[in-house]
């Protein structure tokens, strides 16, 4: 077999785990009112590039957690990824910004954090719980790397998963 075709055999397998990963994942989530995750060309995030999610809240009177999701590569050099989370009202103001730290890898063993498959992890982190949306309307999420290394390699795609609690197990 010639390299080339190995090369796009691989490509495939790769995309078919990603994609059994996404479908897996998007069906866990019934609670879910938004989830939706954006592709890193060559698994490298350049700090110009800001993921941007759109989604509308029909219901202000319940409070909401906003997950960000993270899929990387067990070759990402770091334990961490720092994001700076930004939240936009229906008037394009800013209504939150802060900056997240999401653990990838176990700080003193290196072992991977989140689900895997292969040497693709996915990481669902909490970034606020409970937070009220003022009204009824469209919100904007963007996600903006804040890492010394530009671009950061080995980041598959972000995502954001806003999601209304869960009510208490009786």
């Amino acid at each position: 077999m010639s390299n080339k075709l190995v090369e796009k055999a691989s490509k495939i397998v790769k995309h078919a785990m990603l994609l059994a990963i996404a479908l897996y994942c998007l069906s866990c989530d019934s609670n879910a009112i938004y989830k939706s995750y954006v592709d890193l060309k060559d698994t490298n995030w350049y700090v110009k590039n800001v993921p941007t999610f759109t989604f509308e809240v029909k219901d202000e009177t319940v409070p909401y957690n906003i997950y960000l999701l993270v899929r990387n590569a067990s070759q990402y050099p770091y334990n961490n990824l720092y994001v700076t989370r930004y939240i936009y009202g229906t008037d394009g103001k800013i209504l939150s910004n802060r900056l997240e730290e999401v653990m990838l890898f176990d700080q003193k063993t290196g072992k991977p954090l989140g689900d895997g498959l292969g040497d693709i992890y996915d990481h669902k982190v909490i970034s606020s719980r409970n937070f009220m949306f003022p009204t009824k309307g469209k919100y904007t999420i963007k996600l903006k790397q804040y890492m010394r290394q530009d671009p950061l390699p080995y980041i598959m795609s972000m995502g954001v998963s806003v999601e209304k609690p869960l009510p208490p197990k009786q």
